[in-house]
Parts: structure tokens; sequence; C-alpha cells
């Protein structure tokens, strides 16, 4: 009898940018895996990083600003086809810069209860929730 594969672990990072009260969403793009959901932007975090190292230098790859990472929300994972992406989103704050489309076909912010209305990627569901509820979490 084989044993069974082990599915492979992505280990990723996303981060739920908060200014004056909203949270920014982006849209995945058509070249990507689970493109048109919309996400907390972010990315794999390398061999020789933090979640909250990963996370940083991903915002400013991605979106061409600089966030201060701060509360962990929750990690979630969810098995695709492709392999089990294991999520911590963080709640970040706008440092300098502001959030450019690079990756991303679209980006809005967001007031958190009106967040769950998008078709979020299903790794990100559980922050989203998380995030709609509790509005104390936004506040510096």
């Amino acid at each position: 009898m084989e044993a069974a594969e082990q599915p492979r672990i992505i280990n990723v990072v996303g981060a739920a940018i908060v200014r004056d009260g909203t949270v920014l969403c982006a849209r995945r793009g058509p070249s990507k895996s689970l493109a048109g959901y919309w996400e907390f932007p972010g990315g794999k975090i390398e061999p020789h990083e933090t979640a909250r190292q990963a996370l940083h230098r991903e915002i400013e790859e991605e979106l061409l600003c600089e966030v201060d990472v701060a509360d962990e929300v929750c990690t979630s994972e969810y098995a695709y086809d492709f392999g089990t992406v294991r999520l911590t989103t963080f709640i970040c704050h706008l440092i300098s810069g502001t959030p450019r489309l690079t990756e991303h076909t679209d980006i809005r912010w967001m007031e958190p209860d009106e967040m769950p209305r998008l078709d979020w990627a299903p790794v990100d569901r559980e922050a989203v929730g998380i995030i709609a509820k509790k509005r104390q979490l936004l506040v510096r």
C-alpha cells in the first residue's frame, strides 16, 4: 500500500491595508491562478523571511507603497487543486505612497461591513469575516 502524498503547503501573507476606516481590497489579474477573485494583497514567504518581512516586501513590490505591519488578524488554510494555501493576514497602515496597480486589475477602498459582498478567494474569507465584524481592529 502506498503512503498518501502530503499536500504541498504554500505559506503566504496578506495585508488588510487600512486608511480612514476603510480597507484596501484587490482583484487578482487574469494571468494569475484564482483570476478575478478579490484578495488582500501580499504573497509568498521566502525561506529567509519572517511573515512580517515578507509582507513588507510584497506590498512594496505589488503596490509600490510602504506599510506598517500591525496586528495579526488570523491564519487560515484552504486546499486548492494546486496545493494548500496557509494565509496569515495582518492589519497594515499606509506609511508612504499610494497603492498602484501592478499585478491586480482593480483595487477598492471599502467599509469593512461592505467587504463580504465581493467574491473573495476562499482562503481570504475567514479574515474578511473577522474584519467586517470587528471595526476596532482598524484603529491604531
